[in-house]
């Protein structure tokens, strides 16, 4: 229950670098690390032209849930008796005996007569 809990309330990032259509990097919780193909404009002032990039990020934030409001008085007559349920079955799993009962108290062993390994020619190495 405990992770959950933990999985619902975490956030992360996924970054994406993509060369073309190619995903070259992707890094959780991090930037992702470039190709290092990043075009530059000619430094010219005389040539207007500016050339597309062929590299791209793309970036996914997963939001976890803010707030944890669970009342007592939001859950239905069945929920309420699982969880009742659940806690009375999970107590007493832990709950030892009280006394000790040996089931085997009253049985004796038979008498050995015969020693059946010699008879078998059976030895334990």
């Amino acid at each position: 229950m405990a992770i959950v809990v933990l999985f619902s309330t975490m956030s992360f990032t996924v970054d994406m670098h993509y060369c073309g259509d190619s995903l070259v990097d992707s890094a959780i919780l991090h930037k992702a690390e470039n190709c290092g193909m990043k075009m530059q404009n000619p430094s010219s002032e005389d040539c207007n032209i500016t050339i597309k990039d062929c590299c791209s990020d793309k970036q996914i934030s997963i939001d976890g849930q803010v707030e944890l409001n669970i009342s007592i008085d939001t859950l239905t007559f069945d929920q309420q008796f699982f969880v009742a349920l659940f806690v009375y079955s999970y107590s007493n799993i832990f709950e030892e005996l009280e006394e000790n009962i040996t089931l085997h108290r009253d049985y004796t062993t038979p008498p050995v007569i015969r020693q059946i390994y010699k008879l078998d020619e059976t030895y334990i190495i």
